[in-house]
C-alpha cells in the first residue's frame, strides 16, 4: 500500500516536515541518505545535512547561550546520541552546535511518530502514481506524495588542507559563522568574483580586521553597484588573477593562512587570516530526480506557485536548500518544510486520499 508521503532528505526542511506531517496523522516516512556511503562523505551530504558540517549556531530562534548538555542526553535516545554527546569530554557551553540542532529535530520528529531509514534514493519515477522511489540496496517505496528537501552542497576548492581546516576556519557561509570569536578583529580570505562573494565579503568586515578578496581574473562577475561597494570598502581589498594554494593552520588554533598564487606571474603569498570563506556557489542535490522537475537558471527546483511549495508535478513538493538558492538559512528551510507538508495534507485530503 502507498505512504501517504515520503520526505527525502535529512536537515531542517525534512525534519520539519515530518513534525508536521506526523502530527496530521499522515505516518511519514523519511529517507535520510546511508551515513556509511563513501561518496556522501565526500560530496558533504551525509544524513543530518549541511548543519552536520558547522559548529557553533548562534542564530536560530530558541537557543541562547548557555550549558546544553544535560538537556542534550535527557532529549535524545540513550541508543541514538552521537559523539558529542556522549563524549567524556569537556563540551562548550556556547548553546547550539548545528550536528546537535538537527539531530533534536530529527529525535522530535521520531518521537511524534516518523518513520526513518538510512537509506540512499537514487531515482524515482514521477511521471506514474503512486510516485516510486528506489533505494541504493533495490528495494523500492511508493507514496501518493513525495516532499524533497535534499539540500544543497557548498561548493569548495577540492584541497585536501581546505578539508582539513573544514569548521575549523574554512567555511562555504559567512552569513552562519562569520560572527564567531574566532573571526573577530583577524584578518579573513574570502574566495569568489559573483554577487555572493563581494557580499560575503562586505558582510564580513562587520567582524573582521580586512577581508582580502581573491578574484581569479581581472574582474568581478558581481553586478557594477555591488563591484563598487567593495572597491569603496576600506577594509577590503580585492586580490586579481589570485587563487588558493594551500590552506595553512595547526590543531590547536586552526586555520592561521593561507598560501596564494597569482596565475598570470607565478608569485606566491602568504597571507595571515584566521579563517577561508568560499563563496563559489552551491550544488543542489537533484541529480537522482532524473530531470522530471522543472529546475531553475541556477539548477534548484523550481516552486511553480508563489508562497506554496508546489512543483511542476502535482503531488511533489519542495523544501529547504534545494529549492532556495537566495537565503539558505537554516531557520528559512525549516519554515518551508512546515509549509511543503502542510501542502502536501492539503493535496491529499483534496484527492481524497485520506
Amino acid at each position: 500500500m502507498p505512504e501517504n508521503v515520503i520526505i527525502i532528505g535529512s536537515g531542517p526542511a525534512a525534519w520539519t516536515a515530518a513534525i508536521y506531517a506526523a502530527r496530521a496523522n499522515l505516518n511519514p516516512l523519511v529517507f535520510e541518505g546511508n551515513p556509511y556511503d563513501k561518496k556522501n562523505q565526500e560530496n558533504g551530504t551525509l544524513p543530518l545535512g549541511q548543519l552536520a558540517l558547522t559548529t557553533e549556531v548562534e542564530n536560530f530562534p530558541t537557543w541562547p547561550a548557555g550549558d546544553t548538555r544535560q538537556y542534550l542526553k535527557t532529549a535524545l535516545k540513550e541508543d541514538d546520541q552521537p559523539y558529542w554527546v556522549t563524549a567524556n569530554k569537556e563540551q562548550p557551553t556556547h548553546g547550539i552546535n548545528g550536528p546537535e540542532l538537527v539531530a533534536l529535530a530529527r529525535q522530535q520528529a521520531r518521537n511524534v511518530g516518523t518513520r526513518v531509514e538510512s537509506k540512499d534514493v537514487v531515482k524515482v519515477d514521477l511521471k506514474n502514481k503512486p510516485f516510486t522511489v528506489t533505494l541504493h540496496d533495490g528495494s523500492t517505496a511508493q507514496a501518493h506524495t513525495l516532499i524533497i528537501a535534499t539540500g544543497a552542497r557548498a561548493n569548495y576548492l577540492g584541497l585536501p588542507s581546505e578539508d582539513k581546516y573544514k569548521n575549523r576556519g574554512v567555511s562555504a557561509c559567512a552569513v552562519c559563522d562569520g560572527a564567531l570569536p574566532r573571526f573577530k578583529n583577524q584578518p579573513i580570505v574570502v574566495v569568489g568574483g559573483g554577487d555572493t562573494a563581494v557580499e560575503e565579503a562586505g558582510y564580513l568586515t562587520k567582524f573582521a580586521s580586512n577581508v582580502h578578496l581573491l578574484v581569479r581574473r581581472d574582474v568581478l562577475r558581481a553586478s557594477k553597484i555591488m563591484a563598487d561597494r567593495a572597491a569603496s570598502n576600506s577594509k577590503i581589498s580585492i586580490k586579481w588573477h589570485t587563487e588558493v594554494e594551500e590552506v595553512i593552520g595547526d590543531d590547536k588554533k586552526g586555520v592561521t593562512a593561507v598560501r596564494v598564487k597569482n596565475n598570470k606571474t607565478g608569485e606566491k603569498e602568504e597571507l595571515p587570516a584566521s579563517g577561508l570563506f568560499l563563496a563559489i556557489g552551491h550544488t543542489p542535490n537533484v541529480g537522482f530526480l532524473g530531470g522530471q522537475l522543472e529546475l531553475n537558471a541556477s539548477g534548484y527546483i523550481q516552486w511553480t506557485t508563489l508562497a506554496r511549495t508546489y512543483t511542476s508535478v502535482e503531488g511533489v513538493f519542495a523544501a529547504g536548500d534545494v529549492a532556495d538558492d537566495y537565503y539558505r538559512q537554516a531557520v528559512s528551510a525549516a519554515g518551508t518544510g512546515c509549509m511543503a507538508a502542510l501542502d502536501a495534507e492539503r493535496y491529499l485530503g483534496h484527492h481524497g486520499l485520506i
